[in-house]
């Protein structure tokens, strides 16, 4: 079994051996972090109680909402840019790294503003906002990252962050032993970014590669920006469908709504990793293919699709049965309430599945940023005035099927509105209905 399992992998091309062992090393970190990860959430859900907890949730979304002013949507355009001249490397990594730097330090004063404003008595919050903005900052060095994943060499990211991880995961066990305060916690979140950028740093190195040799240019500033921007706006829109759940639970209800439904969402959300990993291995493979012919690359992008559908599914189901026990195993008791909003919330992971191949892949490739600009913006509004609707009715179950409705309108339902994208449309309907699953097995 294994000699021929061998045997079929050697058949495959180079480039697809290589995007393969590269979605491996990408879900490997993914899975541990999964493994860990959840273990080390839930012992903090338990220990700071759905108040706490809440609180501590509700700054991250709020700084959440910030962060592409950080990221500034350069990570797809920038990879295309080192796939198509490469020769350029050094001065597209160095006005990136530059550009991030700026965007990062902006975030944290724009955060540490809001929070003074939205709550100017609430001294712990402050320091919390104030400490998890900072790691935007550090997040600049994420830009080597983008060279890996051009490289196709995510293993070294992957060591580099779960180096990070690990030592940090240590550090949280500790803190929570020692029963130290909340503020603690966000402490040892902003020290894993800096040791992943310290990481990143020996992982490039190590490569042969120098953050000296980087050349930023204003002339390639503004050429990115130029066309990142329209990213940039739907990037807010983006986290506003995204966080803006948890903070109007914040202000509407408060901490304890909030730290409910964030233990939901760490479930419902902890698989978006597989569309992610997936999308950042074949993407450039989708974009050469292109260049190839229209054919080939409707063709990759269809498969692409029917994989995501296949995988939501996968989850979607078994979680809506067991939501309450797997909230009571892992969280306790005091959040059993957040059965019901997990298994609305489960069945957002189907559209963002589809979604992050339309806005990663699709969109990028056929240079419709401003039409992805225009999608998230209604969908922000559309989740802001279903949340101002449905919490005060239902609390974090309201917040849940807004989000639901926001994530379907944007993701799927847009794609029929907008002609261009209709062709994107009818391959998710495609995916979504098993249509070739179905047809494969009639033939």
């Amino acid at each position: 079994m294994l000699d021929q399992l061998t045997a079929a992998v050697q058949k495959l091309s180079p480039r697809l051996r290589k995007i393969i062992r590269n979605i491996g090393w990408l879900f490997a970190d993914r899975i541990l972090r999964l493994g860990v990860g959840v273990i080390v959430v839930a012992l903090i859900a338990r220990y700071l109680g759905p108040d706490q907890f809440g609180s501590l949730n509700y700054t991250i979304a709020l700084v959440a909402l910030f962060r592409i002013f950080a990221t500034l949507g350069l990570e797809r355009i920038a990879i295309r840019e080192l796939v198509h001249t490469p020769a350029k490397k050094e001065e597209i990594l160095g006005t990136v790294f530059i550009l991030r730097l700026l965007g990062g330090t902006f975030t944290w004063l724009l955060a540490i503003g809001t929070i003074f404003l939205i709550r100017p008595d609430d001294t712990l919050s402050h320091y919390l906002v104030a400490i998890i903005a900072a790691g935007t900052i550090f997040e600049a060095f994420d830009t080597i990252d983008f060279w890996f994943q051009w490289q196709v060499k995510s293993k070294y990211t992957v060591l580099a962050k779960n180096t990070a991880f690990i030592l940090v995961t240590g550090l949280r066990i500790t803190l929570i032993t020692i029963q130290a305060p909340v503020i603690f916690i966000a402490l040892a979140i902003l020290t894993e970014t800096i040791l992943g950028a310290i990481g990143l740093v020996i992982a490039y190195r190590f490569n042969r590669q120098a953050l000296l040799a980087w050349r930023p240019k204003l002339a390639r500033a503004k050429s990115l920006l130029q066309e990142s921007w329209p990213l940039i706006i739907a990037g807010v829109a983006i986290m506003i469908y995204l966080r803006i759940d948890q903070v109007m639970l914040g202000q509407i209800v408060g901490y304890e709504a909030v730290g409910i439904y964030a233990v939901t969402t760490r479930i419902s959300s902890i698989w978006y990793f597989i569309p992610v990993g997936i999308v950042s291995s074949v993407a450039p493979s989708i974009t050469e293919a292109k260049r190839t012919s229209e054919t080939l690359y409707y063709s990759r992008l269809q498969k692409l699709l029917n994989l995501m559908a296949v995988l939501a599914y996968a989850i979607a189901i078994p979680i809506t049965f067991l939501a309450k026990p797997i909230l009571v195993l892992m969280f306790g008791e005091s959040y059993a309430s957040g059965g019901r909003v997990l298994v609305v919330l489960v069945w957002t992971g189907i559209f963002w599945f589809l979604g992050i191949c339309k806005s990663q892949i699709w969109i990028i490739n056929e240079g419709r940023t401003k039409y992805n600009l225009i999608e998230k913006s209604l969908g922000a509004i559309v989740n802001i005035l279903l949340n101002f609707w449905l919490i005060p009715l239902y609390q974090e179950t309201g917040a849940a099927i807004a989000t639901l409705i926001s994530y379907a309108f944007v993701d799927y339902l847009m794609c029929f509105i907008y002609p261009p994208a209709r062709v994107v449309g009818w391959a998710m309907t495609k995916a979504l209905t098993l249509n070739f699953f179905i047809s494969s097995k009639k033939i």
